[in-house]
């Protein structure tokens, strides 16, 4: 079972564990505007960048899915979706208060599907049934070609990796 930390308190994650090479599942999330499916993972014509947050209602989240719209721009090719547990009207709302345009926002809010599957599911603590903080870059053949699981949920991925994984994989 993989782990991370939660203030410097061992958490566990639920679910089954991918890694780089393997084929990233193909789930459904909601996308925050217009409650739509959006299918994210498997194999696409473009990059998927997909950020992993617990909560848009947090600072770091917030700080996190900022920064990656703000960078969104420098990568041709590459589709970003922020996933969350958060309801798709929160995220609505948090994508219209922060101008965030050049991302997608969703949710995993109704069967945990893509938690379940990228093994990002934290299993106990005080953040018991939300996901943690993590990175997938999923090329076009569909498999996984970046993963960074945050050591610390509290801490901000690492930027620079995530984007040049995502423009190699482009």
């Amino acid at each position: 079972m993989a782990t991370t930390m939660l203030k410097g308190n061992l958490v566990n994650l639920g679910g089954k564990e991918v890694n780089v090479g393997d084929a990233a599942p193909a789930v459904i999330v909601t996308n925050s505007e217009g409650l739509a499916d959006k299918v994210v993972g498997g194999s696409c014509d473009k990059v998927q960048l997909l950020v992993v947050v617990p909560s848009l209602d947090t600072p770091v989240c917030a700080t996190e899915t900022r920064n990656f719209n703000q960078k969104a721009s420098e990568i041709d090719g590459v589709e970003i979706t922020v996933i969350s547990m958060d309801l798709p009207f929160a995220g609505g709302r948090f994508c219209s208060t922060e101008g965030i345009e050049s991302l997608t926002v969703a949710s995993d809010f109704r069967n945990k599907d893509f938690a379940n599957n990228y093994g990002v599911l934290i299993a106990d603590g005080a953040l018991r049934g939300v996901t943690c903080r993590a990175i997938f870059v999923v090329g076009t053949d569909g498999k996984i070609a970046y993963k960074e699981i945050v050591p610390e949920i509290t801490a901000e991925p690492n930027y620079d990796e995530a984007l040049a994984a995502a423009k190699s994989a482009s």
